[in-house]
């Protein structure tokens, strides 16, 4: 399965489509984890990852442990935000590692290469 990989770096981001042999590359990983991005074509470049969502929309929540959707009860954070002071609901999130359910991760730059990522990205097309 195909993934949309968000690039944010400073106040910019970039989207890149990545290709199903790259993307079991990705699968296992975690929250927090880091990862070398030249098999995405961004060389030199190390992306840390900071969220993604599902195929049905649900957000990946860093809490809850593997790849399960489950239903959480949340007062805030990642997934509901409180209208009210004290309000809770019991929302459905996805867990904290990538798998093929997975649609959409986002990173950030963690280490930068020597070209900039618009060169990387405009050079494919």
């Amino acid at each position: 399965m195909a993934f949309k990989l968000i690039i944010s770096q400073d106040e910019n981001s970039h989207q890149l489509e990545v290709e199903a042999a790259e993307s079991k590359k990705l699968i296992g990983l975690k929250i927090g984890d880091e990862f070398d991005a030249s098999p995405v074509g961004l060389a030199g470049y190390t992306l840390c990852i900071t969220g993604g969502s599902d195929k049905n929309g649900f957000p990946m929540k860093k809490d809850v442990e593997g790849s399960r959707r489950i239903k959480s009860l949340l007062s805030k954070g990642v997934g509901f935000q409180p209208k009210r002071k004290g309000e809770r609901r019991r929302k459905t999130v996805r867990g904290n590692t990538i798998s093929d359910d997975i649609v959409q991760i986002n990173t950030v730059v963690v280490k930068k290469g020597s070209k900039s990522v618009e060169d990387l990205l405009n050079s494919d097309e």
